[in-house]
This record gives structure tokens, sequence and C-alpha cells, in this order.
């Protein structure tokens, strides 16, 4: 019989350069922990506070310490994601993605509209007529400015259009009033109440992150109550993180859209020596081990992520408690 892996439940920090800066970060920080089930990882972004990473705690623990649900296929769909770059570049990118669909994206901070419709018009033109383009917004938009932009870049044929503005109110007024898909995504991972977006008639897709939401199971819920087409996407993590994306879409009972998990090719290194790449535009159903070579090569002194990690687990501990508690209150 195997053996588990040696824990190492301390865990290990780590930083990896961005190939470009993707949405003002240069960096991917985080830890990665070694539990009973394999290796978990926690990489909130820096402005997150504990009420926020608790939930990327708890997908680093379900990794770690109890692994995933069984999938019910052998590989996943996936699409090559397009940082706000140049046209040029951004057809190199999709041109060395080997994916049929792409994610641009668009409306970053001090650049031009101009500049957003000759990138889509350069994503559009290098993966053909045959191939599918969305956008991803971030919430930056108000509505009119959406309901505009999303018309003048729907002559590149546009498969959705991801998070054109910020709230749940905002993404209903653009929906009624184009004739594109709305995904949903900040609107999925960081509302008190995921499911709102279902019930504000604000999406006809929801992109769910497994770590935002707090683990594989926890996403598989959303997933079911919203009752919507899923996309399944990463927080631009290491293929430690990227593992857990792929067994939510592995697990998922229907997968009707390529997801935003080749995002490998963003970080300038992997800690695994077979790093979760597309072959043929689809990521295989598989768990790479961490090489503790190529971690050693991008590790950096703890201390600061361990204090933010315990943070968080200390958070999630809490809400736990709370919801004891008032199971208890409900009962007695």
């Amino acid at each position: 019989m195997a053996q588990p892996p040696p824990r190492d439940a301390a865990g290990r920090a780590f930083a990896i350069p961005m190939r470009t800066r993707f949405r003002g970060v240069a960096s991917r920080e985080g830890v990665l922990v070694r539990g009973a089930a394999g290796w978990g990882e926690f990489s909130p972004f820096a402005e997150y506070p504990p009420s926020e990473c608790a939930r990327w705690w708890a997908a680093c623990h379900e990794a770690a310490e109890l692994g995933w649900p069984a999938p019910v296929r052998d590989r996943v769909p996936v699409n090559v994601t397009v940082p706000a770059v140049g046209p040029r570049q951004a057809a190199r990118i999709v041109a060395e993605g080997g994916c049929r669909t792409a994610k641009v994206k668009v409306a970053e901070k001090g650049q031009s509209e101009a500049e957003d419709i000759a990138r889509v018009e350069a994503v559009r033109d290098a993966i053909g007529a045959g191939g599918r383009v969305r956008i991803d917004v971030n919430g930056a938009w108000d509505v009119d400015r959406a309901v505009r932009m999303i018309g003048e870049l729907d002559r590149f044929d546009l498969e959705y259009v991801e998070q054109p503005c910020a709230t749940l109110e905002e993404l209903a007024r653009v929906r009624r009033r184009v004739d594109v898909p709305v995904a949903a995504d900040e609107s999925i991972r960081r509302a008190e109440d995921p499911l709102k977006v279902r019930a504000a008639g604000a999406a006809d897709v929801v992109v769910l992150k497994v770590q935002p939401l707090g683990g594989v199971r926890a996403a598989l819920r959303v997933a079911e109550a919203c009752g919507l087409p899923v996309v399944v996407s990463s927080a631009v993590e290491t293929s430690v993180g990227l593992a857990a994306g792929v067994a939510l879409a592995a697990a998922l009972p229907d997968l009707p859209y390529a997801c935003g998990l080749a995002t490998m090719r963003l970080l300038e290194a992997d800690v695994c020596a077979e790093p979760l790449l597309p072959v043929d535009g689809h990521l295989p159903v598989r768990r790479p081990e961490v090489d503790p070579r190529l971690l050693a090569d991008v590790e950096i002194e703890p201390d600061a992520w361990l204090e933010r990690m315990a943070a968080a687990r200390r958070e999630w501990r809490a809400r736990a408690g709370e919801v004891e508690a008032g199971k208890h209150d409900r009962t007695g």
C-alpha cells in the first residue's frame, strides 16, 4: 500500500514573478502546505483581510487534509488568458496557448478604449472564426459605458462578458440592455451571499474560483444552488492551486464552457516538475507533485505569510463556532 506523503503542515512560502503585470500584481506569493491528502495552496491577494482570507485557508485545508470529490471526466477544456498587452503580444499569447477559446482582459487602469478594441480584434484574428472570444472587465465600467463598449466589441462575436460592472444591480441593468451573455465573477466570490446573483437576474453564467469560495465542495454547493452554467477559473496560482480548480471542473455534472485554468504560463516559474499546462486546449485531471528543488528556487521567508494564514484559520474557526452555536439555538 502506498504511503501518504510526509506532512509539511508548517508551510513553505513562495514568490513567483509574473510574466506580465496582471491587474497591478507583479508577483504571486503564497504558502504551500502538505498534509495527509497532498499539497494545498494558500495565496490570497495582499489587500484581502482575514475575514476574506478565511475561505482561502479553508480551500488549502481541504486540499491538504481532505482531498476532493471523485471526477466525472478525465480532462477539462480551458481558455487562454490574454492580459492587457498590446495587439502583437496578444496575438502571440493566443498562438502559443493552443486553445480554441480566449479570455481577454480589458479596462486596465491607464489604458484607452482604443487599446481594448485593438487587443480584442487581434485576439479574434489570431484565434480565427471558429474560436471563441470572451472579455473580462473586472467590474471597471459603469452601466452606460458597459452597454456602449459591449456593443462596440461584439463585432468580434463575444461569447460572453465577465463582470462588466461592480455591483449586482449594475450587472442586472446591463444584462437587460445587451444581447451578449453576462458572467458574474467578483459578485460571486466576494459577496456575502453569492446566491443573490441568480435572484437579482444579474448573470447568465457564474465564474467560480476554488480558493475564494472555500474549497471544491463549497464551490460545488454554490454551483448547485445558483443553477446557472459554470466556468471554473483560477486565481493565478501555482500548479498546486490550479489542481484544485481542475478538481472542481472535473466534478461538475455539466461543463458547457471552457474554463479559465490555463494560467500557468502567466508565471515565470512553477513549483512542480510537471506543471498543469494545456494539451489540445484541455488540462488533464491530475494532481502534480511539488518538486523540492523548484520550490527552493522560489522560496521566501515564511513568517509574514504564516501569520496571515494563522489569522485566516482563526477567522474560519470562529465562523464555524458561530454556525454551530446557531444550530444549537435553533434546536435547543
